[in-house]
């Protein structure tokens, strides 16, 4: 796998290190309170599971499986949600937890069904990695692991049609195999 990859953007080490930091934010800012975390999957999951083994508070989790890039390199423009029912967060002071930020597009459309659909006492956005692109929609995260260039990225959980999610760092996925696979 490391060899459809042009560069290694972040390495493990890194990673470590930064949750470790954004989970010390995130516990000074939740201290006290009931807090639920809605983690975006699949793309979340190692970095949520990383990162909420190191928030030594009582929270809950639970899942939504929503897609927008359909196995391509862009988003699609269109956000499907896998599951009928939208978990129940009325109430609840909320963290949404997703890999990446890039158009906004789905990170949008998430908080807007939340709002319509239950009542969250507060809610907030945590992403990995936010992509430096001028034309994102008009929302954007609260905590951020790190910021990068707009390159289409893989590993940690990141993927490119379902593969290189296992890779324990994040790598810049090479153009020759993206376009080999169109």
């Amino acid at each position: 796998m490391q060899e459809d990859l042009s560069k290694t953007l972040i390495h493990t080490t890194t990673i470590f290190a930064r949750l470790d930091e954004l989970a010390t934010q995130i516990t000074d800012d939740y201290q006290g309170k009931e807090l639920t975390v809605l983690a975006i999957m699949s793309g979340s999951l190692m970095f949520g599971a990383d990162l909420l083994r190191r928030i030594p508070l009582p929270l809950r989790i639970t899942c939504l499986s929503v897609s927008s890039y359909h196995g391509g390199t862009t988003s699609s423009g269109h956000v499907k949600f896998h599951q009928t029912a939208f978990p129940d967060l009325h109430g609840r002071h909320v963290l949404i937890l997703d890999d990446i930020l890039d158009t906004g597009l789905t990170l949008q459309t998430i908080r807007e069904k939340l709002h319509n659909e239950t009542s969250p006492l507060s809610t907030k956005i945590c992403v990995l990695l936010r992509k430096n692109i001028p034309e994102r929609r008009g929302i954007d995260a609260d905590y951020v692991g790190f910021d990068i260039a707009n390159e289409f990225v893989v590993g940690y959980g990141l993927d490119y049609q379902e593969k290189y999610r296992n890779l324990p760092y994040i790598g810049v996925l090479r153009q020759e195999v993206a376009a080999m696979e169109l």
